[in-house]
């Protein structure tokens, strides 16, 4: 049977505004529609648990459905522009806010939260759904079971956080958006960024655009001293066109795969060592931030991760199945002193200059790599990714030269996206520093405007 948490210390911090209920300042729940719709191929956005990421929606690997289901999931409410999206099981409380020009529906176990706007501006509530005040409500009215924690939907609206006046909640959600904003916009310019690495490497060593236009007699584009660098034919190597001196290389015999260590799931005291986790993972491919685990034990010099360094998943489950395989670049973190890959989780390292780690994490992220890994893949609930197979993927290995002009174009993008994180991560701690503080009325907005 599941029982209510005590209340958490975190309620017990002081705010001069007011505590009211939700509900009795014009605050409504929406709830979702229990059923599943059938996933399409095309269609509109059906947003379920892993899309509510600390704020904001993330839809890689979202599910699309019908513009039949679509009507139909959203005849009692339709979600609207600055709703706020609230997760009630599994990973309770997260929110996200639904973007202008967005639309979709929305999955069980998610709520929406709205105002009328008559006590609480809308954007406002955004942020008063976040913070140690909306976190102790949580833990005043989670229940906690055997295989999930979860909140009523008769709950949510009874949850009581400091309302101050409506031109003062204005001036505090001005303050934090301006901040997360520029969060948003670094992360949007990090996937162009990435989009242009992207582009360089299909463009060179998928579609080889600069060997077709050279056999062809056309202008590649490219500055001569670059297009000099390809051939200007191809050759037929194990039944594969391959660019006329290149060669057909298998991962393990460029690269070295390392593998984590195991850990138990016992709460850890704090640590300046973590794993990296499964959790580490962005669904689609990419590193996120918060997947770090705290860790005590010991571990083998080789299984400590270097920022910059390319890692890959070999779990995941069957309902989601994108994670596993997937590369993501290992981020500085300055809390940790030593990241440590989990069981999870293996280090892919160039073992010469015949590759580098733009050119592998690349190449990890195409969908020819993919559809091999998913051969060696197997699992009713869990999916585990055969260490094996990793090594044996076969790739077209350019020249040398052309790898080294490779890395010249693309280091500079990666460090540029890596740049963008460590100033997202300040803001982040700045923006969750002044959270706190505003909606207590410890610091004053006039002092920051």
């Amino acid at each position: 049977m599941n029982q209510k948490k005590p209340l958490d210390a975190t309620h017990q911090i002081n705010s001069k505004y007011p505590f009211k209920r939700l509900c009795d300042v014009g605050v409504g729940l929406y709830d979702c529609d229990h059923r599943t719709p059938k996933p399409t191929t095309t269609g509109y956005p059906y947003i379920a648990i892993p899309q509510i990421q600390q704020g904001r929606l993330n839809l890689s690997g979202v599910r699309l459905i019908s513009k039949e289901d679509y009507d139909s999931w959203t005849l009692k409410n339709k979600p609207q522009a600055g709703d706020i999206i609230v997760t009630r099981r599994a990973r309770v409380g997260d929110t996200a806010i639904i973007p202008e020009g967005f639309e979709c529906a929305i999955g069980q176990n998610l709520v929406i939260m709205r105002s009328d706007g008559t006590q609480v501006d809308q954007s406002f509530l955004r942020w008063a759904l976040r913070g140690p005040f909306y976190e102790g409500q949580m833990s005043k009215f989670l229940n906690v079971g055997a295989l999930f924690n979860s909140l009523n939907c008769g709950d949510i609206p009874q949850f009581e956080l400091p309302i101050p006046p409506l031109t003062t909640q204005q001036a505090i959600a001005r303050i934090l958006s301006s901040l997360d904003d520029k969060i948003e916009l670094n992360r949007q310019m990090n996937e162009t960024l990435e989009a242009m690495a992207r582009a360089i490497f299909q463009s060179w060593f998928v579609d080889f655009d600069p060997v077709r236009a050279k056999a062809e007699g056309d202008d590649n584009g490219l500055p001569p001293e670059i297009a000099a660098l390809f051939p200007d034919s191809f050759e037929v190597v194990v039944g594969r066109a391959v660019p006329n001196g290149w060669g057909i290389e298998t991962l393990g015999n460029v690269a070295e795969m390392t593998t984590g260590r195991s850990y138990t799931s016992d709460e850890l005291q704090e640590s300046t060592t973590a794993l990296v986790t499964l959790k580490s993972f962005q669904r689609g491919g990419g590193y996120r931030q918060d997947g770090l685990k705290p860790f005590t034990g010991s571990y083998k010099p080789e299984q400590v991760i270097q920022p910059g360094e390319l890692v890959i998943s070999f779990t995941d489950v069957t309902q989601a199945a994108e994670v596993i395989g997937k590369p993501a670049l290992v981020s500085a973190n300055p809390v940790f002193q030593t990241l440590v890959a989990s069981l999870d989780v293996g280090i892919i390292r160039p073992k010469d200059e015949r590759v580098n780690v733009p050119f592998l994490y690349l190449l990890l992220r195409n969908d020819d790599y993919q559809s091999h890994i998913y051969g060696y893949c197997s699992g009713t609930t869990v999916l585990h990714l055969n260490k094996s197979g990793v090594p044996k993927y076969e790739f077209i290995c350019p020249d040398p030269e052309v790898m080294k002009r490779f890395l010249t174009f693309s280091k500079p993008i990666f460090d540029e996206i890596e740049n963008n994180i460590q100033q997202s991560r300040t803001l982040a701690q700045i923006r969750d520093a002044l959270l706190p503080k505003l909606m207590s009325g410890e610091l004053q907005v006039k002092k920051l405007t």
